[in-house]
């Protein structure tokens, strides 16, 4: 199909079924909550994609690589398609405002910092033994809270790859960089992690998670104690002492620079978009802040300022290809629009399907492993927001949000505290839970490293390092 025929469909598209969305918007979605009559078997299609991801690279991985964009869009249409039938414009509306609110959102965010810092390149010959891997994981742990876990990741992962692609064994090197870069740094502050920045948006101040401090430490200093013995003795087996390719030694520099401004200006934007109330538009039915779409477009110019001033050799040398984020594109296109139907019953709470969940959350230690566990398999912010009403709601039910938020912290922030550890820590424990995490292990597998599959890395590598890890502070913070 040529680029014509492409840009004339989406047009169709448009003309047909926005309208209709707009209209079910001013029916007030036809009157019903589709959360609360949903039943759970309608989260079918979103097991069968997660399945997909799972199964098909190790028993049809030819066919995946060539058709994964296929299989996303076949589970997406099961789910959509069967809904919008039996719900019409109601259940339209939640899947334009998905890919409109959110999806988009989400893609232009990951793309900008991908292209932005995909022309960062910092020269130089940096051997990846057990120290140097080490200090590199605690500089991006770090920088994860202030420059949020997506773009410290990206920043990172390929001067990681490369210190290290003279060892044998990598690909528990770059598990260990998807916990800690990817998820666990991120506990900080607002700007680290999506759910983090919800809190934010709902009242909490932004210092509060600070307070956060002693279990972001504790969790990850244990997984980096574990991360140095598994290197230490991967390093001594393989018997390396330095590089395969022992020539002139490249002295360090850092390429494209300029790109730290962009970063800035992501992060800022980002930051803005909290902060000024610009009021709203209505987008075809779907209520968008001005500041949003602001956000956005500064997001957009940030990466075509980055791909204008940085030169093609730099991104060559930063061995840099659009291959990762299409994948994620296309991937989590099919992973939002089958999901609508988890999301929407879990934002039902005990008037949904999952109202046995929601009411057996009680103690502190309960929001921390609902939420946590939630969060590894859906998109974390949602699930954080669930469980911040559910405490509201179950402290000071009918009071005010900008009442109750103040008196949640001041009388009951540990509950606050394990919905916030649970929804950041655990979204660790597979390659969907955060966005950066299977953007990693794509830019790791394009650069040669094989990752373990998706079931592979939970029962090697999350379950037993992270969730015993999550045990221990467990008894130390939230019984």
């Amino acid at each position: 199909m040529t680029r014509g025929k492409l840009s004339s469909l989406f047009l169709l598209i448009c003309l047909t079924v926005f309208p209709s969305v707009a209209l079910a918007s001013e029916a007030g979605h036809g009157g019903i909550n589709l959360g609360e009559v949903l039943p759970l078997y309608s989260a079918i299609p979103f097991a069968g994609m997660l399945l997909s991801i799972a199964l098909m690279p190790l028993f049809l991985p030819k066919f995946w690589h060539h058709h994964f964009g296929k299989v996303s869009a076949f589970w997406a249409v099961l789910v959509a398609i069967p809904m919008v039938i039996a719900y019409t414009g109601t259940a339209l509306y939640e899947f334009v405002h998905v890919i409109v609110a959110d999806y988009v959102p989400f893609i232009i965010l990951l793309w900008s910092l991908f292209t932005v810092s995909g022309g960062i390149l910092l020269r130089g010959t940096l051997v990846g033994t057990p120290i140097v891997n080490t200090v590199m994981l605690i500089i991006g742990t770090a920088l994860a809270s202030w420059m949020g876990t997506t773009g410290a990741a990206m920043l990172m992962i390929r001067p990681f790859l490369r210190a290290n692609s003279h060892r044998k064994n990598r690909s528990f090197m770059v598990v260990f960089f998807i916990f800690l870069v990817a998820n666990i740094g991120g506990a900080l502050t607002p700007l680290g992690d999506p759910p983090l920045f919800l809190g934010f948006l709902h009242g909490v101040p932004f210092t509060w998670t600070f307070n956060l401090l002693p279990e972001m430490l504790v969790v990850a200093v244990i997984v980096l104690c574990i991360y140095f013995v598994w290197d230490t003795y991967m390093y001594k087996k393989e018997g390396v002492t330095a590089p395969a390719d022992e020539g002139v030694k490249e002295p360090f520099g850092l390429d494209g620079a300029l790109n730290f401004i962009f970063l800035a200006g992501i992060v800022g934007a980002v930051l803005m978009s909290g902060l000024v109330d610009m009021g709203s538009i209505n987008m075809f039915g779907i209520h968008r802040a001005v500041a949003d779409l602001a956000r956005d477009g500064i997001l957009i110019v940030m990466g075509a300022l980055s791909l204008v001033t940085t030169s093609r050799k730099v991104r060559e040398d930063n061995d840099f290809t659009w291959a990762p984020i299409l994948e994620v594109a296309y991937l989590f296109a099919g992973i939002f629009i089958s999901m609508v139907p988890c999301l929407l019953i879990l934002k039902a709470g005990t008037k949904g399907a999952l109202a046995f969940l929601i009411e057996a959350v009680k103690e502190p230690v309960h929001y921390f492993w609902a939420a946590g566990i939630l969060s590894s398999f859906l998109d974390n912010a949602p699930t954080y927001l669930t469980f911040f009403s559910t405490a509201l709601g179950s402290y000071y039910p009918g009071m005010p949000e900008a009442q109750a938020v103040p008196k949640l912290i001041a009388e009951n922030a540990i509950y606050l505290k394990a919905i916030s550890c649970g929804a950041v820590f655990m979204g660790a424990n597979t390659y969907i839970g955060n966005a950066p995490n299977f953007m990693v292990r794509s830019i790791a597998e394009e650069a040669g490293t094989p990752m373990p599959s998706f079931f592979g890395y939970m029962v090697k590598y999350s379950i037993p390092v992270l969730c015993t890890t999550f045990v221990v502070i467990s008894f130390i913070f939230f019984i």
